[in-house]
């Protein structure tokens, strides 16, 4: 299949990749533009691991105010380098990060920030409650690991459906970008804070 400059500028639209990488995988896949675009993100990726011992410190931190103030949010992205950090790509990814916490209220970046207190109470209070509904004891433990899939996959950043195109994750997003730029990207932290809250929204850190 003959390789066109518009399916090389497509694909280099959609990854960010370079003129020589996307023609590439474009003949190896013999223009199947599905199938370059998943071997572009397993390069980077695979490039991304190699380097995953580096301290990714740089980056940003990118501010969104909405409703005139009335909700702000703060992350801090972090990259390997001050290169990738000032990319327009790299604000790109800071910003939609920064609309999906607005939007979607995620408390925690990762499973892993989620205290095991909370995971504790979760647990007891929803076996409790099936088990007050009168659900036979085999089937407690699936229903409870369901609806901590649910909760996890609610309140943790990464595990969310992405605002923009559900059928992906915020953790999809980031690593199309990963992919792309070939090095680690971090969601460190987030602060979201809503006018006449009145509770903190806890500061996450990885």
């Amino acid at each position: 299949m003959e390789i066109t400059i518009d399916m090389i500028k497509e694909l280099r639209e959609k990854t960010g990749c370079g003129i020589m990488d996307c023609r590439t995988a474009l003949q190896n896949s013999n223009g199947d533009f599905e199938k370059a675009l998943e071997e572009l993100r397993e390069k980077g990726l695979k490039k991304a691991e190699k380097r995953a011992d580096r301290v990714a410190s740089e980056g940003r931190l990118e501010v969104y105010i909405h409703a005139e103030g009335r909700l702000v949010v703060v992350v801090e992205l972090n990259s390997e380098t001050d290169f990738v950090g000032k990319s327009e790509s790299f604000k790109e990814l800071a910003h939609e990060i920064a609309l999906q916490i607005a939007a979607a209220s995620p408390e925690y970046v990762s499973e892993a920030d989620i205290p095991a207190e909370v995971i504790s109470a979760e647990t007891a209070g929803v076996t409790e409650r099936v088990r007050a509904e009168g659900k036979p004891e085999a089937i407690i433990p699936k229903i409870v690991d369901g609806y901590m899939k649910k909760f996890k996959d609610e309140k943790v950043l990464l595990n969310q459906k992405y605002i923009r195109d559900e059928s992906r994750t915020v953790a999809d997003l980031i690593n199309d970008k990963v992919a792309a730029l070939g090095e680690s990207i971090i969601v460190r932290r987030f602060i979201r804070w809503a006018l006449g809250e009145t509770t903190k929204q806890p500061e996450t850190e990885e």
